[in-house]
């Protein structure tokens, strides 16, 4: 099998999973363990750490967004933190890989919803002063 055919099933294998956790209920663990790992993702912390803060600010009732965007960070973070996944993170290095690639995904899917959240988080911060 080639490398690029792996590369390509382990995704596939990830959004399946990915799939799965859309569902799932965070708790206040599932976010601590989450920001725990977010220093493992590479190029991807800081965009997986701004998902972090989309839902609390959502969980906290600070900021509304649709039921499918919020499903699509729900399913992110748990994908993250679940130790069931396309590439077990007891792989170090590699392990990751497949957790930012989720990320990534979910970035692009969000585009919109990030940029909407990002002003609304400055418009905050101008308000505080």
């Amino acid at each position: 099998m080639t490398k690029e055919r792996m590369k390509k099933n382990y995704f596939n294998r990830a959004l399946l999973l990915f799939n799965t956790f859309k569902n799932r209920k965070l708790t206040q663990d599932d976010l601590e363990v989450a920001e725990d790992k977010a220093k493992h993702l590479g190029a991807k912390t800081n965009e997986f750490s701004l998902l972090l803060d989309m839902v609390k600010d959502t969980f906290a009732g600070r900021y509304k967004m649709n039921k499918w965007n919020m499903s699509v960070i729900i399913a992110t973070i748990a994908y993250v933190v679940s130790p069931i996944d396309a590439i077990p993170d007891l792989i170090p290095v590699l392990g990751w890989v497949d957790d930012a690639s989720i990320v990534g995904y979910a970035i692009a899917k969000l585009a919109d919803e990030i940029e909407r959240y990002r002003k609304f988080k400055q418009l905050k911060s101008t308000e505080l002063l």
